[in-house]
């Protein structure tokens, strides 16, 4: 039986993360990963047969990988900054954040909400949570700090506002408009079920969207979502990890033995070619068309046993009960995610806005305070929204080497994440909730635009449009992610009395590495990072 320091349950972006860290630092580290290639969900596709444009599938945007992680593993990433943060579109007119005109930015608050006041509120808040932003997010890499230590940290006022209360309460006590408190608001909603007025599951999901890397900008990834993948498995091979892909792990023991199966390589929806971008350095550039990598390393293809010193499970923990023969806990995942291909940009109403502006930052779809308020109330009554809120953006406006050389100048790509979306919807008939669901979004974004959606799309060679949804259920059935929660379980808050680095489990052997530990969620890296070095600094404060 091999044996090593640290067998790792899975090669997603924070498996990789942890493989880098700790190949670095001279230990024996092997990555199992089930798909064909590593990366898990944070890849680039082409989507559309025939197509030349590589879509990041599932995540699409970086805001919470820190730069130190990147410095640290030499990761040369190019981030892109959004010059606009986001447009909303309200009748014929719409509020535009552009981050580098303040004076267009007021201007717009006042044609929306016809005066200064939620102007005045919305420099105020936004001030609280950079603050905020500043003093959390080097914590995110630090062991877990008392809640008592966090709130003397951001302040008393940050505290009672952003952890404290339900952030719908504080959003309608500072805004009067209901579209900005709207704009606020989804930031609390997104792959997340819950009533802001009421749930602090909100808050939690609202602080990991602001603070992150200090700035809580969302950036777009030069080459896609792929690229920050292919960057950090580059990273882990330098270092001298070793990394298998179509092995299914089907058996994890408290002991350190870690069984998984070859010769069954898994899709997560993907077509032969789905690949990471980009080329790192000249012995390996990130690309996978499918095959192995590291899978051809003498064992035959059946069932295989090792043994680790420590388990990093970059797994959700759902997953990892399974693995250990106990009961689990399915989360519900609450997205809907639309990826389009478009021959042109949709016109809009108001023609005071360039739609290429509107459309490279968030453009937020029907997300007033009341419209989410009334599609949570639908959904959770076991139907899909009348009028779905929803929100767009178009990679290839920042970055268009996601499109073929045939394409630039003809095409744009666009990513729809939609609200209030829950598992539950879609248990019963997967297909038919998946085609009403769909066809209620397209109705919601029409409703804001000057002409229909489905006009603008890009048709593959074959006639069919260039358009793919995924359910909650969807990603269930393709990824194995259970209840499709793209956070693995819900946010919990980034601090904890009984201390710990949060990737701790109640076996001393294994720890979590993945999205399901207490600082996870998003494409960050934190729990590899925190799990690498709780393993490094045995614990305890370096």
């Amino acid at each position: 039986m091999s044996r090593y320091d640290v067998v790792i349950a899975g090669g997603g972006h924070n498996g990789l993360v942890a493989a880098a860290y700790l190949a670095r630092a001279g230990r024996k580290v092997l990555v199992l990963e089930r798909l064909g290639h590593a990366g898990g969900l944070a890849v680039s596709t082409r989507a559309f047969p025939g197509v030349d444009v590589r879509l990041s599938r599932y995540s699409y945007l970086v805001s919470l990988l820190p730069a130190k992680i990147a410095r640290d593993l030499g990761l040369g990433l190019e981030l892109r900054r959004r010059r606009y943060a986001s447009y909303t579109p309200k009748g014929r007119t719409g509020l535009l954040v552009d981050n580098g005109d303040a004076a267009r930015t007021a201007a717009s608050f006042r044609d929306v909400t016809g005066g200064e006041a939620d102007h005045r509120a919305w420099r105020d808040f936004y001030g609280l949570v950079a603050r905020v932003a500043r003093t959390l997010a080097p914590t995110l890499l630090e062991p877990l700090r008392p809640a008592a230590e966090i709130e003397r940290l951001v302040g008393p006022r940050a505290w009672r506002e952003l952890f404290q209360r339900p952030i719908g309460e504080v959003v309608d006590e500072r805004f009067g408009d209901d579209t900005v408190r709207g704009v606020v608001l989804t930031d609390a909603l997104i792959g997340t079920f819950a009533d802001p007025a009421a749930d602090l599951l909100a808050n939690r999901c609202f602080l990991y969207h602001v603070i992150g890397d200090g700035t809580g900008e969302w950036n777009v990834p030069v080459g896609g979502m792929g690229a920050v993948s292919g960057a950090i498995e580059a990273a882990a091979r330098r270092a001298g990890a070793e990394i298998v892909t179509g092995a299914e792990i089907v058996g994890i023991a408290p002991s350190g033995e870690v069984t998984f199966r070859t010769g069954a390589t898994g899709k997560a929806g993907g077509e032969p070619d789905e690949r990471h971008d980009g080329r790192h350095d000249g012995r390996h550039d990130g690309r996978h068309d499918g095959a192995h990598d590291g899978a051809h390393d003498g064992r035959r293809d059946g069932e295989h046993t090792v043994t680790g010193g420590h388990v990093l499970v970059n797994l959700p923990p759902a997953v990892l009960d399974r693995l250990l023969g106990r009961p689990a806990t399915v989360p519900e995942g609450a997205q809907l995610k639309v990826n389009m291909v478009l021959s042109r940009l949709p016109r809009l109403k108001d023609p005071a806005v360039d739609p290429k502006a509107a459309f490279s930052g968030t453009f937020h779809i029907n997300e007033g305070r009341d419209q989410l308020a009334r599609a949570y109330q639908q959904a959770a009554a076991g139907r899909i929204p009348d009028l779905p809120p929803a929100e767009v953006y178009c990679h290839s406006l920042t970055d268009p080497s996601v499109l073929g050389p045939e394409l630039r100048g003809r095409a744009e790509t666009m990513t729809l994440f939609g609200l209030h979306m829950p598992a539950r919807l879609f248990r019963e008939d997967p297909q038919r909730a998946r085609a009403e669901a769909l066809r209620a979004t397209f109705a919601s974004v029409d409703s804001v635009l000057a002409e229909p959606l489905e006009d603008c799309l890009l048709r593959a060679p074959d006639g069919t449009p260039c358009v793919e949804a995924r359910t909650p259920v969807d990603l269930e059935t393709e990824t194995g992610l259970p209840g499709g929660h793209i956070f693995h379980r819900d946010l919990a808050w980034p601090y904890a009395d009984e201390g710990g680095w949060g990737v701790e489990t109640e076996h001393e052997r294994i720890l979590l590495c993945g999205a399901g530990a207490r600082r996870g969620g998003g494409v960050s890296g934190i729990p590899g990072h925190n799990a690498a070095m709780a393993l490094l600094t045995g614990g305890g404060r370096p």
